[in-house]
């Protein structure tokens, strides 16, 4: 595809910096010309100044092309930032104003992890569920304390999370889709999404459709790994599941993610899911594997196919190298440019 791509950068704390840095390199070296943009948010910021994420920026950002994040998140044991300020109020906040519906999680299991050779992708629905934040309290701080929380569930939100990872589905060998939740206990939305899952799944009769119960998933996900795909699941349960897959397949430093509008109507933003480790940062350990991916998903989603292909196999040929085991964040990224 032709022509600079506007990129809003959100390095934001810890390893998170580092590791966009390295990103942003090997992008550079695949050939793919970005014009990128540096936005100071996570929790520095607030603490600094109380701002998480103004509409004002908020508008600025709308203009970029998408969004390359970092990590955002206090060190371990900072109590400075109330619980839930920067994930609702930044991350949140962008996903439900951009409208990014699908997150998208890929996993290879790399060379000694549970789900060696294993290729699966987990689509998870990102605007809906108990994220949507519907429940308050009553009487809070008090004997009689009650707390509600609401999970919100569309025909229009889960159809369109079910088509998309349908398609999906349909594009890779296998051909399978596995719907993920419980409707044993989740009478309601349970039914809206095996209904409409299922009534879907009748425009893509080349796919084969299969259902597991969020707790059989979790032992699936540890004892037979490669019966996997695609996954459609719920927000929940897709935010849990994805963190359990990113352990069976080598660590969640390995683990990318995409929040996708495939629709275009705002930016999707792109992140490596290892969090801030503020433990190390700094100190040149980090692994920006998962960034760099991170931000090969961002390039397909912006229709760099070539140079998105050519990044994700020197990712994966480094993934298994022992050499990444002890290579420095820069020697890293240095190897992966090197080899493109």
């Amino acid at each position: 595809m032709s022509g600079t791509h506007k990129i809003a950068v959100i390095g934001g704390d810890g390893i998170g910096p580092e590791v966009t840095a390295e990103t942003i390199k090997v992008i550079r070296a695949a050939g793919v010309p970005i014009d990128t943009t540096d936005f100071d948010l996570g929790a520095g910021r607030y603490q600094r100044d109380g701002e998480v994420l103004s509409d004002e920026t908020l508008e600025q950002l709308r203009t970029y092309d998408a969004i390359l994040l970092g990590a955002v998140g206090p060190a371990i044991g900072d109590t400075s930032i109330p619980s839930g300020t920067l994930e609702r109020g930044l991350l949140l906040k962008m996903r439900f104003a951009f409208d990014t519906y699908i997150n998208l999680r890929p996993f290879t299991g790399v060379p000694g992890s549970i789900a060696q050779g294993c290729d699966f992708v987990v689509i998870r629905e990102n605007t809906e569920g108990t994220y949507a934040g519907e429940g308050g309290f009553l009487r809070k701080g008090t004997a009689h304390e009650i707390a509600t929380q609401g999970s919100v569930n569309t025909r229009f939100g889960v159809e369109r999370c079910a088509r998309f990872a349908f398609e999906l589905a349909r594009s890779r060998p296998r051909k399978k889709l596995t719907l993920v939740h419980k409707t044993n206990v989740l009478t309601f939305s349970g039914d809206l999404w095996d209904r409409t899952v299922t009534e879907v799944a009748r425009s893509y009769p080349d796919v084969t459709l299969d259902y597991n119960h969020i707790d059989a998933a979790c032992i699936y996900m540890v004892e037979q790994p490669g019966r996997y795909d695609v996954i459609v699941t719920d927000n929940l349960f897709g935010d849990i599941l994805t963190d359990l897959a990113g352990a069976v397949s080598g660590g969640i430093g390995f683990a990318s993610s995409a929040n996708l509008n495939p629709e275009r109507t705002g930016p999707s933003v792109f992140e490596p899911v290892h969090g801030s480790a503020h433990d190390i940062a700094g100190q040149n350990k980090a692994n920006p594997l998962a960034a760099i991916s991170s931000g090969a998903l961002m390039l397909r989603h912006l229709g760099e196919d070539a140079a998105a292909q050519r990044i994700e196999a020197i990712v994966r040929e480094f993934a298994f190298d022992p050499a990444a085991q002890t290579a420095s964040t820069i020697e890293i990224g240095d190897t992966v440019a090197e080899r493109l």
